[in-house]
């Protein structure tokens, strides 16, 4: 049986969760390799993952004849030029999110994938989730009708790290975190954005104020999509409770509920102490499945020669979002997708 080759390119928390689940749970794939920059983290993955390859310089990976697809979880603004130097070493692409910083450097990474025949993926886990693919097959099944709202919070407890705070390198919480709310919602409406409109503010991160004045860990986000279904993304990082992912869908004949705040779902109330739960700790748990499901779609993708499931194009229309919620902020205004500052 044929066993896909990966390379591991970015060691940090989401890399080695794709590490483990390439190493201990994908019958099809092998991880062949691990490439991070930072030696400590190099070496701490390796043994972690048991993987008796490392690498400093992702170039290695690329040039390397032994290697069929690389698994990209580096900060994003180093994603187009590794994705474009995979491609063009004839690697498939496994891309986390979010896709790039800007809409040009997604279309350079779908053209260069496509351009020598590499299967593209861009890592938006919650659609192989069972509780949001639940949700997709009774919105398509029209038994609620048309979609008017949707509500989509997405907060997270850990960071943001300091690379986060320059919007120019990150395009702030709205992408690193909220880009699975967006990814969500057009995925849910297969519809388009006809303006956003967006408040934010740095409540809780006074170290970054000084040099990032424009950085915000708190974002409200409004969409108006081609359809006229209202959309609101509201993110926080950090969010000290927990890890929070919940949507909300309104419809002409009910309304949908996604997710919980809840680990297991599951509270109880005593009369001497009144009502307890655990919250949700990290995403890494919540989305465990749902990780795992992703990269065996990925797999079967490359193995079997058929579509991925989530495509550049994807990952490129949540950057559009993204870039036009930073422009309403910069402006203070509705800005349409196709607006000034959409493809900056």
């Amino acid at each position: 049986m044929k066993r896909l080759q990966l390379g591991l390119i970015g060691s940090g928390r989401a890399g080695l969760i794709h590490g483990a689940n390439i190493a201990r749970r994908i019958e099809q794939a092998e991880l062949a390799a691990v490439c991070d920059a930072n030696p400590d983290n190099l070496r701490a993955a390796a043994a972690e993952l048991g993987c008796p390859r490392t690498v400093a310089d992702y170039r290695a990976v690329c040039a390397d004849p032994a290697i069929d697809a690389v698994v990209i979880v580096t900060p994003t603004f180093l994603h187009a030029e590794i994705a474009c130097a995979a491609a063009a070493a004839g690697k498939h692409v496994f891309l986390e999110k979010p896709m790039a910083v800007t809409a040009d450097e997604c279309r350079a990474i779908e053209e260069a994938c496509d351009s020598v025949g590499v299967k593209l993926q861009i890592g938006f886990m919650r659609r192989f989730d069972e509780g949001f693919r639940r949700a997709k097959a009774v919105l398509d099944s029209g038994d609620l009708g048309r979609v008017m709202i949707i509500k989509s919070t997405g907060r997270g407890p850990g960071g943001p790290g300091p690379w986060m705070w320059d919007l120019k390198k990150s395009n702030g919480i709205v992408a690193e975190v909220n880009s699975h709310d967006l990814d969500s919602i057009h995925w849910f409406t297969d519809a388009g954005v006809r303006h956003v409109y967006a408040e934010a503010h740095n409540f809780k991160m006074p170290e970054a104020r000084e040099r990032f004045p424009d950085f915000y860990d708190n974002v409200v986000a409004t969409l108006r999509l081609d359809d006229d279904t209202i959309a609101v993304v509201d993110g926080t990082c950090p969010a000290h409770y927990g890890y929070d992912a919940r949507v909300e869908i309104l419809c002409e004949k009910g309304v949908l509920f996604v997710g919980s705040a809840r680990k297991h779902g599951c509270e109880w109330i005593t009369v001497e102490s009144g009502l307890h739960g655990e919250a949700v700790a990290s995403w890494r748990t919540l989305f465990r499945d749902a990780y795992l499901a992703e990269m065996e779609s990925f797999v079967d993708a490359v193995l079997t020669d058929r579509p991925t499931d989530v495509t550049g194009a994807d990952g490129r229309w949540a950057v559009e979002a993204v870039v036009a919620i930073n422009e309403s902020l910069r402006t203070g205004q509705p800005v349409p997708m196709s607006g000034a500052g959409v493809t900056a």
